[in-house]
């Protein structure tokens, strides 16, 4: 794999010929590309291809794992690598796809809704959402005009606790970035509240 391309998985339904629109799934720490695929079509979003990217790290416990960074050091050993190579397969993807970044949306679920909330807020997006995801840095300095953001985040989850979205929500707020939040009944998941909730505002934002 180049160091600046990631290998990613593609889907779109077979009544799409012609795809309009881009829709980014980022998996979480430990899983992999195919983690995601299912959202793909429970989603149920019109006229749109899907790209799911492996991150660029093996796991350090998971044999068939990926990672975008070492979660399990304080560091973040990777982080910048992972930045580097996500926001550089994101330019890239007009010129493979045909469809521009303005129509394309970015989905992550806990260490990728992670890294959709650093690297997808540099670019000017359709749409991002994190699920069950983090800040793993301090937005404070940034500027520009930002991405619809939502953040989805259930209330029982002991992977990553309800205060990080709240976190989140408030120092996005701080800075502009236009948001919204919702709460589930549940923990470290995609339950099917957080799939109506995530598609509404894909409908919204990126193929209305």
């Amino acid at each position: 794999m180049s160091a600046t391309i990631l290998d990613s998985l593609s889907y779109q339904a077979a009544d799409v010929k012609d795809p309009q629109y881009l829709v980014l799934m980022l998996h979480g720490w430990g899983a992999n590309y195919h983690d995601l695929q299912p959202l793909a079509q429970m989603l149920r979003l019109s006229n749109c291809r899907f790209l799911f990217p492996n991150a660029p790290f093996e796991h350090f416990q998971m044999a068939t794992g990926r990672a975008w960074y070492a979660l399990e050091r304080q560091d973040f050993q990777g982080i910048e690598a992972a930045r580097d190579r996500l926001s550089k397969w994101l330019v890239s993807l007009a010129d493979t796809t045909g469809i521009p970044l303005e129509r394309t949306a970015m989905i992550g679920f806990s260490q990728g809704g992670a890294m959709t909330l650093d690297v997808g807020l540099e670019f000017k997006l359709a749409a991002l959402c994190s699920c069950s995801g983090y800040l793993h840095y301090d937005p404070s300095g940034r500027q520009g005009d930002f991405s619809p953001t939502l953040l989805i985040h259930g209330n029982q989850d002991q992977v990553v606790p309800l205060q990080a979205a709240q976190q989140a929500k408030t120092e996005l707020t701080k800075i502009g970035v236009p948001l919204d939040y919702v709460e589930f009944t549940g923990g470290h998941e995609i339950p099917n509240a957080a799939l109506v909730a995530m598609q509404n505002f894909l409908q919204k934002h990126l193929v209305a």
